[in-house]
């Protein structure tokens, strides 16, 4: 697998077939929440990120993680209170996303 597949379960017939079927559509999930940080002043958490997009939780945190690996997004280094309460990462748009370096 390379950074550009969707992450499975490899011992998992299941998740193997889910990763496959979705490989289409990636482009469009990324600039989904690519689009959501690119409009947020102060960057989003994942729950945010899902009422944004409307993606559910297991299909937005993995296009997440995969745009943090490419260096697309970052961790802000803050935390914001999620409904339950607990804190959570804020993403942001990384500095130098046109170059595609993180920064």
């Amino acid at each position: 697998m390379d950074l550009f597949d969707p992450p499975t379960q490899r011992h998992s017939a299941t998740s193997l077939a889910a990763a496959k079927s979705i490989k289409p559509q990636l482009s469009r999930l990324h600039k989904l929440v690519l689009d959501a940080l690119t409009k947020s002043r102060f960057g989003e958490t994942d729950e945010s990120l899902m009422q944004l997009t409307g993606l559910p939780a297991n299909t937005l945190r993995p296009r997440r993680r995969e745009l943090e690996l490419q260096g697309k997004i970052k961790d802000s280094g803050e935390t914001r209170a999620t409904a339950s309460g607990r804190q959570a990462t804020v993403w942001r748009i990384s500095n130098d996303i046109n170059s595609g370096t993180s920064a």
